[in-house]
């Protein structure tokens, strides 16, 4: 073995245990409520070939050349407005197009984080971003959740007595727990971010994917209303609501903290693809995107309804979940004692595949939850996937 040739960050890390799923829900027969993906039948087939064709007739020789690190300025217009619909204002100056809010997290990470330093998450919390901190070799520390998403009291308890450089939390519709923070305690996180001085990394993949009629301020908007924008930094990405596979996000950053995000954009890649994002910027253009997600919405919120549903009726008795207000996602937890890691293999074996949710803890997890994702399969399936949960028992 040659492992201690590679760099000691990478030593420890860890393949994704999500994307290891994957491979068994590409086997015959299998249902899969594990990938955190959306569903591709829903993709807007005629709007995309349109702005590719756009693309390909207006913009092509600019489509396949290099662009500029910050995002191609149209683009980063057109996000400037989107941000303005969901109560951020900033300029267009201010974004900072990546390859997906998963680039972004890794650029925030590097650009903010030393080794040691402390960065708190919800508990539990996204996979992808706990890898993206313990590569950074940051100490990373939780704190609880219930139904009002994160419990900030226990934050504050925290901050008092330790210094921390960062928080990292996805305020609505959360990935793994389909938790959203209330509004009080959205107000209480901003301003322990301006008394404590400790950054805020919003992460906003799902909130476009609402099943009420509530609006969701973004904690940029509650900090801007305190005079704490400073210390809050937002990213979103296009991948829940458009595509995923062009791979197009954005962060919006504070002018202390731009250059380096930029610099670091450019050691990483130089910048976002030019064709996806002449592609985003041309769908955008069509004025579809609205339409697009109000059907997200509306098949999505189907598809969460006839599964909780089907859950309460067979298995009610032993498993309780939360239910979410928007998003993708639903977490349960059995109350038998069953450990979801170990129950996977069985319920593998009857066709269905759900991802165990003691990946989503940085210490100390609950082998007694699990994260499953209804919006790919059909409404048939669900029912049929709640029947093969039931008999894997």
């Amino acid at each position: 073995m040659t492992t201690h040739k590679l760099a000691t960050s990478v030593q420890a890390l860890q393949s994704s245990a999500i994307r290891e799923l994957l491979k068994h829900s590409k086997m015959p027969g299998v249902i899969s409520l594990g990938g955190g993906i959306p569903n591709p039948e829903l993709f807007d087939h005629e709007g995309l070939t349109m702005a590719s064709e756009a693309v390909l007739s207006q913009h092509f020789g600019e489509a396949f050349q290099y662009g500029l690190s910050e995002g191609f300025p149209e683009l980063r217009e057109a996000i400037q407005q989107i941000s303005a619909e969901r109560g951020i204002q900033c300029k267009a100056d201010d974004v900072v197009v990546t390859s997906g809010s998963q680039q972004s997290l890794d650029i925030l990470a590097r650009a903010l984080i030393n080794p040691g330093d402390t960065v708190v998450v919800e508990r539990p919390t996204y996979l992808a971003a706990l890898q993206v901190f313990s590569l950074a070799q940051a100490n990373i520390e939780s704190v609880g959740t219930d139904g009002d998403g994160m419990k900030v009291d226990e934050l504050e308890a925290l901050v008092a007595n330790k210094t921390i450089k960062a928080v990292y939390i996805v305020p609505t519709f959360g990935n793994p727990g389909g938790v959203t923070l209330s509004e009080s305690r959205r107000k209480q996180l901003v301003e322990l971010s301006k008394r404590y001085d400790f950054v805020i990394i919003e992460d906003d993949p799902y909130s476009e994917i609402n099943y009420t009629d509530d609006v969701f301020r973004p904690l940029m908007a509650h900090a801007k209303a305190i005079g704490n924008e400073q210390n809050v930094v937002y990213t979103s990405t296009f991948s829940k609501i458009l595509s995923p596979g062009t791979r197009v996000g954005w962060v919006i950053v504070p002018e202390w903290l731009k250059r380096a995000v930029v610099n670091l954009k450019q050691t990483t890649d130089l910048h976002t693809s030019t064709l996806s994002q002449l592609m985003t910027s041309e769908y955008l253009k069509t004025g579809r995107l609205p339409a697009q997600i109000k059907m997200i919405r509306e098949v999505y919120r189907q598809k969460y309804q006839t599964f909780s549903q089907e859950l309460e009726a067979e298995l009610g008795d032993i498993m309780t979940f939360h239910k979410p207000k928007g998003g993708m996602f639903l977490w349960a937890k059995m109350n038998n004692g069953i450990n979801t890691t170990a129950w996977l293999e069985k319920t593998l074996s009857n066709g269905v595949v759900y991802v165990p949710g003691e990946f989503f803890y940085c210490s100390e997890p609950d082998h007694s939850t699990l994260r499953m994702s209804f919006v790919t399969a059909t409404e048939e399936q669900l029912k049929e996937a709640v029947r093969r949960l039931k008999i894997s028992l």
